[in-house]
């Protein structure tokens, strides 16, 4: 029996994100940095040859964390407040047959490794830690932008929804652990693009929360009608050296 086909693993995106929660829904909403780490043989700095004089890419990636749940044909997009199902392939959804993704993220640069080699240093990264890269191609941006085009239930880019603030033990903590403003500056965006499942609404007032950024772990709380988010607590995860 002739087997199908099969994908190469070509290399795996470092990202900030070590658990599926908070990760934005759309690469470049929350402008963080990642690094695609080639493996070998696809690593060879003569690969990419020309590509430094490219802004975007195109990458295609496996969503492996969901891969042992399967698929399904029919999903709740969280845009729509979970309340509504649609086909998957007129979704974004993870749950597809083969699990590919597809996200365009800024290259920022190409660095040589040992032996001749190379990782790409991108931004925008919509992808877990870790996650296993099987393309990558360069935008082109006459023909891959079309400003006709219609995006159905995500025609525009979502709102952020919460305001989000610091309460004063937060703010010691992430001052005593030396975030850098820019990192305190992407937590807050990540959390008022509202990443907490649809079917909360409207019952989890003072419910708790975390995200894990890097290693670190942030807890808020939502309160005034679902409006307000207020960060409670920012500690370390794992180590206080691994930040970039």
């Amino acid at each position: 029996m002739q087997s199908g086909p099969s994908l190469a693993v070509i290399g795996r995106l470092r990202t900030p994100f070590r658990d599926r929660f908070g990760i934005p829904r759309q690469a470049g909403l929350v402008d963080l940095p990642g690094r695609i780490e080639m493996a070998p043989p696809y690593d060879q700095r003569a690969f990419f040859e020309g590509l430094e004089e490219v802004s975007h890419l195109w990458v295609t990636f496996l969503f492996h964390a969901v891969q042992a749940k399967g698929w399904k044909g029919r999903v709740r997009p969280p845009r729509l407040g979970g309340n509504r199902r649609l086909g998957v392939f007129a979704t974004r959804s993870p749950f597809r047959p083969n699990h590919l993704g597809l996200s365009v993220l800024r290259l920022k640069s190409i660095e040589a490794k040992g032996g001749g080699g190379a990782s790409l240093n991108v931004s925008g990264v919509d992808m877990l830690d870790g996650t296993p890269v099987v393309d990558i191609k360069p935008y082109i941006p006459y023909a891959d932008a079309i400003p006709e085009a219609s995006g159905g239930f995500a025609s525009e880019a979502p709102a952020q929804r919460l305001q989000v603030v610091f309460t004063p033990q937060a703010e010691h903590q992430r001052a005593q652990l030396g975030l850098a403003d820019e990192i305190v500056e992407a937590l807050a965006r990540l959390i008022a693009l509202d990443p907490r499942p649809a079917y909360t609404a409207g019952n989890d007032e003072g419910r708790e929360y975390g995200l894990s950024l890097y290693d670190w772990n942030v807890r808020w709380q939502v309160y005034d009608g679902r409006r307000l988010a207020l960060v409670t607590a920012v500690t370390p995860t794992v180590s206080e050296g691994n930040l970039p």
